[in-house]
This record gives C-alpha cells, sequence and structure tokens, in this order.
C-alpha cells in the first residue's frame, strides 16, 4: 500500500470541483487504490475520503467512523447514491482533509438510504443516520465536485480558502 497526495484547496481547487466518473468494474486495480486511500486517510488522520481528494476523478470513497480505540472498520463505497433523504435536518461541524484546520457547522439530511457497491463489487442498499448519514453525504459531494465549504456563505467560504492558502505558504 502507498500514502497519497491529499489534493487541498490552496493548490487544487479545480481538481477538487471536477464531476467523478463511474466505475465500470471493481477489480484489483480499484481494490488497490481503495487500500491506498484508505491508508492515506488513517494516516491524515480523517474519518472518510473521496478518490477526487487524491487526484482520481472516480466515483470511490473509503470511510471508517470508528472511534479512538475501538478496532478498525473500513468501509468502501464504489458508485455511491442516495435513493431517499429524510425530510428532517442533521447539523454537524464538518471539517476535511482538501480544506485543512476549518471547521464550520453544515445542516445535511438526518436519515439517506443508499445503494452502492462494496469492496468485492456486491451491491448494498442501506440507511445511514447520525455521523454516518454526515459523512456519506460530504463525501459524495466530493464526487460532484462540491465541498463543505460551498454549504457557507460566500464570505465564509472565502475566508476558509484564504485561510488554508496563508496556512501553506507560511507552513
Amino acid at each position: 500500500m502507498a500514502l497519497l497526495e491529499i489534493l487541498t484547496v490552496a493548490d487544487h481547487t479545480a481538481t477538487l470541483k471536477t464531476v467523478s466518473a463511474p466505475v465500470d468494474a471493481v477489480d484489483d486495480g480499484l481494490r488497490r487504490l481503495m487500500d491506498d486511500m484508505l491508508e492515506t486517510m488513517y494516516a491524515a488522520p480523517g474519518i472518510g475520503l473521496a478518490a477526487i481528494q487524491v487526484g482520481v476523478a472516480k466515483r470511490v470513497i473509503v470511510m471508517d467512523l470508528a472511534r479512538e480505540g475501538e478496532d478498525k472498520a473500513p468501509r468502501y463505497f464504489v458508485n455511491p447514491e442516495i435513493l431517499e433523504s429524510s425530510e428532517e435536518l442533521y447539523e454537524y461541524e464538518e471539517g476535511c482533509l482538501s480544506v485543512p484546520e476549518i471547521y464550520d457547522a453544515v445542516a445535511r439530511p438526518a436519515r439517506v438510504r443508499l445503494r452502492y457497491l462494496g469492496y468485492d463489487g456486491e451491491q448494498v442498499e442501506e440507511w445511514a443516520e447520525g455521523l454516518y448519514a454526515v459523512c456519506i453525504q460530504h463525501e459524495m459531494d466530493h464526487l460532484e465536485g462540491i465541498l463543505f465549504i460551498d454549504h457557507l456563505s460566500r464570505l465564509k467560504r472565502d475566508r476558509a480558502i484564504a485561510k488554508v492558502k496563508k496556512a501553506k505558504r507560511t507552513g
């Protein structure tokens, strides 16, 4: 496995705004990408990572919501789609590996019904709620070229990008 570079808004806004393409098949090459993405996410550290965040415009996400001290619980999502969303919203203070050190509250549907292919290409349909619902929607936004700061006011978004760029210059 290999650590991949996580793209940030400081240098790679155009790439992060790319809409990712569907995956034709789950094969060994894609599993290798997912394994590398997972290793990269753990090293960052983070709880979710979309392929576009490492410069690969494919509809692939990895995630692990295990808390510190719990066994790792990696999850893999290929071509995920939301089939149904609750009207009830859940507000959560989000952060992002591509927008380092920036956190802000975003309201999203509290529950979503998903369909995706897993690590071995099996089709899965399930409901997600709470942090799982927040995280999967956040990562699926990446597949559409949307960052969590795009859900904020223009002023907050511009300040966040400026802060990330300044940190990179002085870092």
